[in-house]
């Protein structure tokens, strides 16, 4: 079958590289695409939104399946956009219903779901432009640090934690009066912090039956030890060492179950991923955010710990079949490191030359911010490539993804020398 795969990162490019291994598929669409994804896919320059394009396309070339990598096209609602067209309504669409996908488009609506279903989850509020001042008297009542998350989508860099009152109180004022990321801060939630340890749980679901997956943890600030801004990831670890059966157990049946029967009490069309970032506070998981598709860069750790064919179980969630389809699971550690553009996640420069990919041995590597450019690989992204590696444990297998990475080279690059340290 002709498969398209929207998306261009490094999440897009582990889902190729798992789907083209399937006798299942044919020809594997891309759109847009990068550089990694030209060797192994057919790219075509359409954008992930740009619905009507993709429309033409899926007629074209026949295409059977889409997968949705990113947030964007579920948000606006690709799934509805499919099932409404007589042309495309056979076609089935991996992803949330514009509905579901709320749960990651409205941080305020993913903690009215959390609350109506009982799902553990920090006390919160939120607030607009018009009650900011309700916000700040509510950011008194909590001990620091304060936690305000802006409500739409920032591309992960919309949470702040902060110490302050004071500066809490201004950065409050920043997003919802200063607009400071936009249209997504125009509504903020405001949340008690919590301590602990946090992981990701990945859940793949027909609407009704679901898997879980393997389990990961990502490092989201560009510094070492945890420090500096926060980023869309800078490196992954699957599985996660400390998370035993006694916590997994606690997560299926206080959060994962609950979450699926929501989606049938509430009505919510929904055949796709649910990622779910949990906090461990003293062996008690508790969720800290929905999103509605894979993590990135776990993707890159769990997708290459998966034995079944993925185009399969695709087409079990589009059936609703995923009852029948035993997950197999590679018992190796899966680690990867994100190497980026120097200056990123603030400004950086694209379009420079990427040496050393050949020499690669013994690790992939997956593409996320990069594109051909006369015949050779350049940077076009703030994170780049990521180098993923197996091993008997992560620490074995983080030797081998830094070993490789020596091997890169581009001006000014950038990597995290300490991913999965924490866990030593």
């Amino acid at each position: 079958m002709n498969i398209l795969l929207l998306g261009s990162g490094g999440r897009e490019h582990a889902f190729a590289w798992k789907m083209v291994q399937s006798p299942l598929c044919d020809t594997l669409f891309m759109a847009p695409g990068n550089a990694g994804t030209a060797e192994i896919a057919t790219n075509v320059a359409i954008g992930v939104t740009d619905f009507e394009a993709i429309k033409v396309l899926v007629i074209e070339k026949n295409i059977e399946l889409v997968v949705v990598g990113p947030e964007d096209p579920l948000v606006n609602g690709i799934y509805d956009f499919f099932l409404n067209d007589a042309q495309l309504s056979s076609i089935p669409v991996i992803g949330p219903s514009k509905l579901g996908a709320q749960l990651e488009g409205s941080k305020e609506f993913a903690k009215e779901f959390l609350v109506k279903h009982k799902i553990p989850t920090a006390a919160y509020d939120s607030f607009t432009a018009e009650t900011v001042e309700q916000g700040c008297g509510f950011l008194e009542s909590l001990q620091p640090p304060f936690v305000l998350k802006a409500d739409g989508l920032a591309a992960g860099k919309g949470v702040l934690i902060i110490h302050d009152l004071a500066e809490a109180k201004e950065e409050l004022r920043n997003m919802l009066v200063g607009q400071k990321f936009g249209a997504a801060s125009s509504k903020v939630v405001i949340e008690e912090f919590l301590d602990g340890i946090e992981l990701s749980c990945f859940v793949l679901t027909d609407g009704k039956n679901y898997k879980i997956l393997p389990t990961a943890k990502d490092y989201k600030r560009i510094g070492e030890g945890d420090t500096g801004l926060n980023t869309g990831g800078m490196g992954a670890v699957s599985p996660v060492p400390y998370v035993d059966d006694v916590l997994m157990q606690k997560i299926e049946t206080r959060i994962v179950k609950p979450t699926i029967e929501g989606f049938q009490k509430d009505g919510i069309p929904y055949k796709g991923f649910v990622f779910i970032g949990l906090i461990n506070v003293n062996n008690e998981p508790i969720v800290i955010e929905y999103n509605v598709r894979m993590g990135d860069p776990e993707t890159e750790v769990v997708i290459p710990r998966l034995k079944n064919d993925l185009v399969e179980l695709f087409l079990a969630v589009a059936n609703e079949k995923l009852d029948t389809i035993t997950l197999e699971v590679d018992e190796r550690s899966a680690t990867t490191v994100v190497v980026v553009s120097g200056g990123y996640p603030e400004a950086f420069e694209k379009g420079k030359v990427i040496t050393g990919l050949e020499n690669i041995t013994d690790s992939i590597v997956f593409h996320a911010g990069t594109k051909l450019e006369n015949g050779r690989i350049v940077s076009n992204g703030g994170r780049v490539v990521m180098v993923t590696s197996y091993g008997d444990d992560f620490e074995q297998a983080i030797k081998k993804s830094y070993q490789n990475i020596a091997k890169l080279h581009f001006d000014k690059m950038n990597y995290r020398k300490d991913i999965g340290n924490d866990l030593k």
